[in-house]
């Protein structure tokens, strides 16, 4: 099984717009839908909470690994934690990378998640099939919210 999900876009806007979308906690909490506590700082955790319809019961935590203005933005994180009852802080988390880069009339955004295959084997496939669904959601997300 591909141990990745990759997702690729060209946006109608400058790449400081997206740099800023992804990496500023409130404007990435407004388009991704979490409520973030404070701002993304490297190496540091992000908490906050789920603000999607049916997940706002939900915890987010991610790992700032980088923040190479306006290039790359990283975080680690565990992949489809939708059970409140499950601890998952035991297994590797996936690494979630978007990749920014300038094109003519705007930016090619790429979102690379990957690492799955450190999950335990019985949640590998509904993870796979649940964060690529949601990364071609949150692609459009961030469409809509830069280009408008």
């Amino acid at each position: 099984m591909n141990d990745r999900i990759e997702k690729q876009i060209d946006l109608k806007a400058p790449i400081e717009r997206v740099w800023h979308a992804l990496t500023d906690h409130e404007a990435f909490g407004e388009w991704f839908r979490v409520k973030l506590d404070g701002p993304f700082v490297k190496g540091e955790v992000s908490s906050g909470h789920i603000t999607w319809p049916g997940y706002e019961h939900l915890r987010w935590e991610a790992k700032v690994e980088r923040m190479d203005a306006p290039r790359m933005f990283a975080f680690t994180w565990h992949p489809a934690a939708i059970d409140p009852s499950v601890d998952y802080s035991k297994e590797t988390p996936t690494l979630v990378e978007f990749r920014l880069e300038p094109i003519a009339g705007g930016t090619r955004l790429t979102v690379v998640e990957s690492g799955f295959n450190g999950l335990p084997k019985h949640r590998l496939g509904d993870a796979m099939r649940m964060n690529d669904e949601g990364w071609t959601v949150q692609m459009e997300n961030i469409r809509h919210y830069v280009e408008s």
